[in-house]
């Protein structure tokens, strides 16, 4: 793994962001800020990094893996506990002005760190922004990620069926996904049918699917440290009249969104063009959450498609959900989600599963 990514290019603007923050280093204890800058995918570690040190600081457990997933970095191995050798490090290596992932550190552990280095000035700062834009290895193995969730999505088409329950879909969903490669699920997956389709995070419970309802599955792979997401709705027997307009609705806003998500539009709009979409066709009261989201190594990440969005201008290699949906308590509802590429050309689907609407 470590020879995939460039790390050069993230140490070095990371490099950028200590100078511009008038650092003398920088400490990392996010887990996926760990793997980013070193090639790390353990835990209970930390990254020291300056100008002229990259430290993983971690203990007996660690030490052997650190040692192969990376490149540069001098591994230091605690043994009486991992504050305690980091204070101890800070002191020997003069550091007067350190950033920490205000975010991430505890309480407990700011206090430690203020307490015991008096003359050392600890400043807040995001790392996460560096990892917005993705390198070719990152857009790889996502695209994996992804091509794992349609080919779980393709053998699940083949096991739904009336007096299933939700969680036996689910599980199913995370054994082929499994079977095809992935780590592990990139979060709990969501599986809610008929009026629990109105909850936007329903995971997936003992109820049993009706014939007559929607159901909708919102699950992803994570493959190489990264993940996918993608949310597909089909119905459980033949659809009326009205629930073939509802669902219409909601892939016509989708697509919509494949057409705006391009480099230089802003997350607040984009997202309000496709709401605008939806209030259009009377459902707007429905639409309930952002628009996307950008994943990588977590499930959420930054820029977000949304009004409270803060990224004004999408640029190439940024990676996005286009996820509209309605909920409509007591009835149910329908979401369709696509892992999105921004590219020169415009919007790339990185997930490739049929979105018309499924009936089986």
């Amino acid at each position: 793994m470590k020879n995939k990514f460039n790390f050069s290019a993230r140490l070095e603007n990371l490099n950028k962001k200590i100078v511009a923050e008038n650092l003398d280093a920088v400490l990392i204890s996010k887990i996926a800020n760990l793997f980013y800058f070193s090639g790390f995918r353990g835990d209970s570690a930390v990254l020291l990094i300056g100008k002229n040190f990259r430290k993983l600081i971690t203990d007996a457990r660690y030490t052997e893996q650190a040692t192969q997933q990376t490149e540069g970095f001098e591994i230091v191995q605690q043994s009486e506990g991992l504050y305690k050798k980091i204070e101890d490090e800070i002191k020997n290596l003069q550091i007067k002005n350190l950033g920490f992932e205000g975010k991430i550190l505890t309480f407990a552990e700011y206090k430690y760190l203020q307490e015991n280095l008096p003359g050392v000035e600890l400043k807040s700062v995001v790392l996460d922004e560096l990892r917005q834009i993705k390198d070719a290895a990152e857009i790889s193995l996502i695209s994996k990620a992804c091509e794992i969730g349609d080919k779980a999505f393709a053998e699940i088409l083949n096991f739904i069926k009336p007096g299933i329950a939700e969680f036996e879909v689910a599980a199913e969903l995370e054994y082929f996904m499994r079977k095809f490669g992935a780590e592990k699920n990139s979060f709990d997956t969501i599986v809610a049918s008929g009026v629990r389709g109105s909850l936007p995070h329903g995971t997936a419970s003992d109820k049993k699917i009706f014939a007559g309802e929607f159901v909708t599955m919102d699950f992803g792979a994570i493959f190489g440290g990264y993940c996918s997401d993608m949310t597909r709705t089909i119905f459980d027997g033949k659809a009326s009249e009205n629930q073939q307009k509802l669902y219409n609705a909601v892939l016509d806003a989708q697509l919509l969104g494949l057409e705006v998500i391009k480099i230089g539009k802003g997350g607040k709009e984009i997202d309000s063009v496709v709401r605008m979409k939806l209030e259009q066709a009377g459902l707007g009261n429905y639409f309930t959450h952002s628009l996307g989201h950008s994943l990588g190594i977590e499930i959420h990440e930054e820029p977000r498609l949304s009004r409270l969005s803060t990224c004004e201008s999408l640029q190439e290699n940024m990676l996005v959900t286009d996820e509209p949906g309605i909920y409509i308590p007591k009835v149910g509802g329908i979401r369709i989600e696509d892992t999105v590429l921004v590219t020169v050309e415009g919007a790339v689907p990185l997930t490739h599963s049929p979105k018309n609407l499924i009936e089986l």
